[in-house]
């Protein structure tokens, strides 16, 4: 006589149990496509961003720990590969896709800028494109853009990597580039790890002698801009050249 222990048919195997993080992930999915991104907090969207990166896994969790541990979701892309991986849960796989991704979203950002149309029209979509481009770097960066004689797009290059609190910027290099492009003018923009956009001393000396230099080769220098994670500034707006 039986005790029930064994009164499953024979030959029959059980159902392997699903991963108890799948049905919580669907919902995320639903959640998002029904409200938008906007609607979802940090962690959630970055829960759905690793879901692409780490299928088998739960990322609740490590979603949580890279926001406690950066800030916010911008500084987690923008954070260098080596304090990614210092990150449990991130291997050298998952901190290039994450890289994979902020690339993506800083060309997603350069493409809103019109090059066909004066990019002093778009200067919100260019501020947009400079911060997800420089605000969350670890070192400085000088970038120039130049522009054609109707203020289009000709290029957009960065021109030195510093350290943490300097980069090293040669104005007659800047001067020879434009000529090299045929610029009538120019954008200067470099970032502040610090996160304060205060245009430095330095800052201000290097915007006047490239408007200096530039001036007679009949190029015009727009505007020199800070960019930070807590805003940007204006050395023009603040009428420092």
């Amino acid at each position: 006589m039986s005790d029930g222990a064994d009164d499953k048919p024979k030959g029959l195997a059980e159902a392997p149990m699903k991963p108890h993080y799948l049905g919580h992930r669907e919902r995320a999915r639903e959640r998002f496509n029904t409200v938008g991104g906007e609607a979802l907090a940090d962690y959630e969207l970055l829960e759905l961003l690793l879901h692409i990166i780490l299928p088998q896994r739960d990322t609740k969790a490590l979603a949580k720990d890279l926001l406690a541990h950066f800030g916010s979701i911008s500084e987690v892309l923008g954070a260098s590969p080596r304090r990614l991986a210092a990150i449990k849960g991130l291997g050298d796989t998952s901190v290039t896709h994450l890289k994979v991704m902020q690339a993506v979203a800083q060309r997603y950002g350069r493409d809103q800028i019109d090059v066909e149309k004066p990019i002093l029209s778009s200067w919100s979509q260019l501020l947009d494109y400079c911060k997800s481009a420089m605000a969350y770097e670890n070192v400085e960066q000088f970038r120039i853009l130049f522009l054609d004689k109707k203020n289009r797009l000709i290029a957009d290059e960065v021109q030195q990597v510093g350290t943490v609190d300097h980069t090293p910027v040669y104005p007659r290099e800047v001067i020879r580039r434009s000529l090299e492009l045929s610029a009538s003018a120019l954008i200067l923009l470099h970032n502040h790890p610090s996160g304060d956009p205060t245009p430095s001393a330095a800052d201000v000396r290097m915007t006047r002698e490239i408007a200096d230099i530039a001036r007679p080769m009949g190029i015009i220098l727009h505007d020199h801009i800070v960019i930070g994670r807590d805003g940007h500034a204006s050395l023009k707006g603040l009428k420092l050249f």
